[in-house]
């Protein structure tokens, strides 16, 4: 029997006929301007710009000058389900998702309580039935608490609905324990996922650790903290022939590590965010808040490397980390901060500003890495095809818009491009066949 995965409130199957839309799809060589008819919440036909009619109940979109891009799929957001809904919940996390271009997300287990266990999780899988916008899928803990000290029953878990595991927020510190994680994950399925730092090297650590941190007097995180574990737990990951995907990696030895270890073989993957793609630790001379994630803003040296290895394929997907906070958490001095950004509405546009208008990665690579993620946890890639389930973004790629000038979906603010200029914009997102999300579309009769 097959185990249902991904949870949403679902709504009315969308009936819609997209015209003269551009369509990039790279998975499926398409990228030219069409007509697109969704019926019942499924592409039902392509055609040329302007052959296809909108049948009775359909209702027709001029999608001249609009891209349409598969649906994005984001590995890594926390909903602070349950116990931190003042930061965020079910509803408006995924509303934000929805705003951002996204078809589905994979949500972290570091709640209160934390997804240990099998009861919380079936509750958590419950609500987001009720709840999510778009389809959520779920990973729980790798140990009790996330203390490190006990595995959890990651069977029961697994047979319970989670695509994998992590102790995300905090890293698994036992090379033993990791390695028993990974020797049940080999029965059980699923995915361990891992928040690589070493906390003896990290320390109170507020920053990248470097000439910023200097001269600012802030107390710095080394880059090692990151790149050592990626290589210990990559050793580990092959030597027990498990599956290990590393989170928001940030600096250039972590590359390095990963490259090494996927030509050895290994089965593992990387994952990097929208601002370490396109932020560095300048950004923190300003002590905003907003600029303070773990692991943090590190150098224009990381930053290139980190591109180059999401254009060559070593770094595998784009996930945002999405890491709501309360008005009240941020707005302190730095140091005292909270880490974490928000970036579910902002993704597709930062990439799309900062690296594919200076011609820095290519607009069909950025749309393939944001919806790789999805295969990493067994999940199906969304397809513009005939006969796929509607996972759909249509975006305005010449609108430009202020973050957070008009608010925002997310109950938090702490995103990190608040005030910049943007340019793409979502207008329209499908998900799982029902129109999750619009913005100034004109319906024609």
């Amino acid at each position: 029997m097959s185990v249902e995965r991904l949870f949403h409130a679902g709504g009315a199957p969308a009936e819609l006929l997209l015209r003269g839309v551009h369509v990039l799809d790279p998975r499926g060589d398409l990228d030219e301007p069409a007509d697109v008819l969704v019926r019942a919440g499924e592409i039902a036909e392509l055609g040329a710009p302007g052959a296809l009619a909108a049948p009775d109940g359909v209702e027709a979109i001029e999608g001249e000058g609009l891209h349409l891009f598969p649906g994005f799929v984001d590995p890594h957001v926390h909903l602070r389900t349950p116990g931190q809904e003042h930061k965020e919940n079910l509803a408006s996390g995924t509303a934000a998702a929805a705003a951002g271009g996204f078809c589905t997300v994979i949500a972290m287990p570091n709640t209160a309580p934390v997804v240990d266990d099998a009861s919380v999780l079936r509750s958590l899988c419950d609500a987001a039935g009720r709840e999510a916008r778009v389809p959520v899928g779920f990973l729980a803990a790798v140990t009790r608490g996330l203390d490190g000290s006990e595995l959890t029953e990651m069977a029961e878990l697994r047979d319970g609905g989670a695509l994998g595991f992590t102790d995300d927020g905090k890293p698994v510190v036992a090379a033993g324990m990791l390695r028993r994680a990974l020797q049940y994950q080999r029965l059980c399925g699923g995915v361990i996922s891992l928040h690589e730092e070493d906390p003896s090297l990290s320390g109170d650590g507020v920053m990248h650790e470097g000439g910023v941190s200097a001269r600012l007097g802030l107390a710095g995180i080394p880059s090692i903290s990151e790149s050592t574990f990626v290589a210990r737990d990559a050793a580990i990951a092959a030597y027990e022939d498990g599956r290990a995907h590393f989170q928001h990696l940030s600096c250039s030895e972590s590359v390095t590590a990963l490259a090494a270890w996927k030509a050895a073989g290994a089965r593992v993957s990387g994952e990097v965010t929208p601002h370490h793609l396109t932020l560095t630790d300048e950004a923190v001379r300003s002590l905003d808040s907003r600029f303070k994630m773990n692991p943090p803003l590190r150098t224009e040296r990381d930053r290139q490397a980190l591109i180059d290895a999401l254009r060559d394929g070593t770094i595998d997907c784009v996930a945002t980390d999405h890491a709501p906070h309360a008005r009240h958490e941020k707005e302190v001095p730095f140091e005292q901060a909270p880490m974490g950004t928000t970036g579910l509405e902002t993704s597709f546009a930062a990439l799309h500003t900062e690296l594919v208008l200076p011609g820095v990665l290519s607009l069909a690579l950025v749309v393939e890495r944001m919806t790789a993620g999805a295969a990493l946890y067994g999940l199906p890639t969304p397809r513009i095809a005939v006969g796929e389930p509607a996972n759909l973004a249509l975006v305005d790629l010449d609108a430009s818009w202020e973050v957070g000038a008009a608010g925002y979906a997310s109950r938090s603010e702490n995103c990190c491009f608040h005030g910049r200029t943007l340019h793409g914009l979502v207008r329209l997102t499908v998900a799982a066949g029902v129109v999750a999300h619009r913005v100034a579309v004109e319906a024609l009769a």
